[in-house]
């Protein structure tokens, strides 16, 4: 008998095989059809704040072998808030626009296929000095943070959507990343989808380093329920879908170690 049986493909396998570029057709972009936005609107009716610019910000300067060296996922957090200084610098670090151009792309502080950076990023504020505890979205292009929601138990919900990790309930903050498929699959087609989870892993790794210039630990997710996370996050979950998060909170030090 043959060591290995072969078995019917699943899903995955499919996905792999019929993203293959001999199996693409012309791309919208090569149908001259209009590029989608550089980000989703904002809701004028919802409370934006600016963000601490981040030339302004004062961050300690950080060897990136001992960061790379220490990177680990951490899973327990001192009850210690962030400042509003520290998540603008994540937020840049992983987000931030260095440039626009036009209404073409935009370059940023991490990789994109094509520059197509079809991420939009959320946030659950547990625990960040002056902000209310709820949900938020980034305005990468404005550097701006919108105030989606407040809700104090919004943190129950999430973990429970997260398979009930009950870490997300004690971190600072959980960053939370869409994904916008049209924004990468405009330019590539079905092999889009492929490009949006590396990007994903570009991003996340940049959440990892810069947490390490600011005494924080982080730990990525990617065990969610798709469906009960697009409820909590009122997006519809095929034009727009959870792709990855992370939680970060402050390292227990000695010095700051709950008792």
């Amino acid at each position: 008998m043959p060591d290995h049986i072969p078995t019917p493909a699943g899903a995955g396998q499919v996905f792999l095989e019929q993203t293959k570029y001999r199996f693409l057709g012309r791309s919208d972009q090569e149908k001259g059809m209009p590029q989608p936005p550089l980000e989703l609107p904002a809701d004028p009716d919802l409370p934006a704040l600016d963000l601490p610019k981040p030339a302004a910000l004062s961050i300690p300067h950080t060897d990136l072998r001992e960061a790379i060296e220490h990177r680990h996922s951490v899973r327990s957090y001192a009850k210690e808030p962030l400042s509003l200084d520290e998540l603008s610098f994540l937020l840049w670090c992983t987000q931030g626009v260095k440039s626009v151009h036009g209404s073409q792309a935009t370059f940023r502080t991490v990789p994109s296929a094509g520059a197509r950076h079809a991420f939009e990023a959320y946030l659950l504020v547990n625990d960040v000095d002056g902000l209310e505890p709820g949900l938020y979205r980034y305005l990468a292009l404005t550097h701006r943070l919108c105030q989606v929601k407040t809700d104090p138990t919004l943190h129950i919900d999430v973990a429970r959507a997260c398979l009930d990790q009950q870490f997300v309930m004690l971190c600072g903050v959980v960053f939370l990343w869409t994904a916008v498929p049209y924004r990468m699959t405009w330019r590539y087609g079905e092999r889009g989808y492929r490009d949006l989870h590396l990007d994903a892993g570009h991003v996340c790794q940049n959440l990892y380093l810069a947490a390490e210039a600011i005494g924080c630990g982080v730990c990525a997710i990617a065990a969610f329920d798709d469906d009960a996370m697009a409820k909590i996050l009122g997006i519809d979950g095929t034009n727009q879908f959870l792709i990855y998060l992370a939680t970060v909170g402050k390292r227990e030090y000695p010095g700051n170690r709950a008792e």
